[in-house]
C-alpha cells in the first residue's frame, strides 16, 4: 500500500514499533522493498519517497535537506502513535537526521536513529561538489558508488531521466553544512558503513561522536558505499539487536 511519499508494503495493525526508511540520492523506495520481510513481524516499516521519483516523479527534486526534512516531517506526522524511528542510508541518513532534530524539537523525538554511510563530519564534496561535475565525470561518481543500475547509466533516454534527478539530490548532500547552533543529539545512534567506502571512511563515520550524547553504536562491515548488497538479512539483524533494548 502507498499513500504518495509514503510506502507501507506490510500494514501492521496493533504494531510494537514503525521504522521509517529513507533512500539514497538518485534512488528511491523500491531499492528497499526486499528489507522489509527480514524484520520483526510486529514492526511496521515504512519506505520513504522524496519527491520527484515513483508515486510523486510529477514533483521536483528538493536540493536543500532542510525543506526535504520538513517535507517528510509532514509525511510522518500523522503515523507517530506507535514508538518509532528513523533509518537513512547515504542522503538519506542525511535527511533522517535533519527529520530527528526537527522531530525532537516537537517533544516526538525517535526511540532510535539508524545512519548509514553518512557523516555530519565534512568532507571533500564541500569543496569539490560532485553535483556540478561534468556528465561523464558524474557517470563515473555513481558508477563507483554503486546502487544504479548500470543500464540506466549507459542507456541515453533512461540517463536523461536519471541525470537530473541525481545532480538535484547530490546538491542536496554537497551543499549541506551543520549548524553551529544545534546540539548534540540525545537519541541512540547507530552508524553504518562499509570497510572499503572511499567516500565516507570509518573514520569519518566516527565523526558522528561530535554530535550524538544519546548513545551511539557503530557497524562496519565488507564492502563499499553499498555495503549491504548481498547481505541485507545481516544488516537487518543489527539493526534489530540495536533497537530491541530500546523498546522496553
Amino acid at each position: 500500500m502507498h499513500e504518495g511519499a509514503l510506502n507501507r508494503l506490510r500494514p501492521v495493525p496493533g504494531g510494537r514499533f514503525r521504522l521509517f526508511v529513507l533512500h539514497h540520492a538518485g534512488g528511491s523506495h523500491l531499492g528497499y522493498r526486499g528489507w522489509v520481510r527480514h524484520f520483526p513481524s510486529d514492526w511496521e516499516i515504512c519506505l520513504l519517497d522524496a519527491p520527484g521519483r515513483v508515486h510523486s516523479a510529477d514533483q521536483p527534486p528538493l536540493r536543500n535537506a532542510r525543506d526535504l526534512a520538513a517535507r517528510m516531517h509532514e509525511v510522518v506526522r500523522p503515523e507517530l502513535d506507535l514508538p518509532f524511528g528513523l533509518f537513512g542510508h547515504s542522503m538519506g541518513a542525511l535527511v533522517a537526521y535533519e527529520l530527528t532534530l526537527r522531530l525532537a524539537g516537537d517533544g516526538t523525538p525517535p526511540r532510535w536513529l539508524g545512519a548509514s554511510a553518512w557523516s555530519p563530519a565534512p568532507g571533500p564534496e564541500r569543496t569539490e561538489p560532485r553535483h556540478l561535475v561534468s556528465e561523464d565525470r558524474l557517470r563515473e561518481t555513481i558508477a563507483r558508488m554503486g546502487g544504479t543500475p548500470r543500464r540506466a547509466l549507459d542507456d541515453p533516454d533512461l540517463w536523461s531521466t536519471v541525470e537530473p534527478l541525481v545532480r538535484a539530490d547530490l546538491e542536496l548532500v554537497d551543499t549541506w553544512s551543520p549548524d553551529p547552533l544545534t546540539p548534540p543529539l540525545r537519541v541512540p545512534v547507530s552508524v553504518f558503513g562499509g570497510a572499503d567506502d572511499r567516500g565516507m571512511t570509518p573514520r569519518r563515520l566516527a565523526g558522528w561522536a561530535d554530535h550524538v550524547e544519546g548513545g551511539l553504536s557503530h557497524h562496519t562491515l565488507p564492502g563499499d558505499h553499498f555495503y549491504f548488497s548481498g547481505r541485507t538479512a545481516d544488516v537487518v539483524a543489527r539493526i534489530t539487536r540495536d533497537v530491541e533494548p530500546l523498546l522496553g
